[in-house]
């Protein structure tokens, strides 16, 4: 099986294949640096509110394991250099430092959109209820990443990370969850058209 943006029209020369390849890519990239300028912070905890988990959904899943884990590395690389592509315009290395608390929810699109590209290869993302548990297990890959990481960063035990890392952020992500769930099963729906 294929991921959605592999049944976009293509050009028959190579070049213009990979074109396209990296247009969705860089699209990719910068559909999530938006999405993460609708950013909150909130006053008890170091990781903010932000749409990225939503972009990362959808890029992840719409763009399949290869593209779509090259879309999350070129949205870190841009941000690691100075892009104000990270939460509410920040940007810089140390944002993906073991000692940042938010490093490894940013490491952790990388692995959620290789989960969710790699599922929706396999035809999660073709129907409402396949596409929710896909969705669900992208957020609990980039769980499983940023909630050690926020551990270390702030030498916390695992209750209080999941309480600073995962709790302010559960009804949230169930939102951007079933939003990106019900997104990909009608962009196969207008594909087939």
């Amino acid at each position: 099986m294929t991921a959605l943006a592999q049944t976009l029209p293509r050009p028959r020369t190579r070049g213009g294949s990979l074109a396209v390849d990296a247009a969705l890519v860089v699209g990719g990239s910068l559909l999530i640096a938006v999405l993460a300028q609708v950013a909150i912070r909130l006053p008890f905890t170091p990781v903010p509110i932000t749409g990225q988990t939503l972009g990362v959904l959808l890029v992840g899943a719409s763009l399949g394991t290869g593209l779509g884990v090259i879309s999350m590395a070129l949205y870190l690389l841009q941000g690691a250099i100075g892009f104000p592509f990270f939460s509410g315009g920040d940007s810089g290395v140390e944002f993906l430092k073991l000692s940042s608390a938010t490093g490894g929810y940013l490491f952790g699109f990388v692995l959620a959109a290789a989960a969710l590209g790699w599922l929706s290869e396999c035809g999660w993302d073709r129907t409402l209820r396949s596409s929710i548990g896909a969705m669900f297990l992208g957020e609990v890959v980039l769980y499983s990443v940023g909630i050690p990481w926020l551990m270390q960063a702030l030498d916390v035990s695992l209750a209080r990370a999941l309480e600073l890392g995962l709790a302010p952020f559960v009804i949230g992500d169930a939102l951007k969850l079933l939003l990106a769930a019900g997104l990909l099963p009608a962009g196969w729906r207008l594909a087939k058209k």
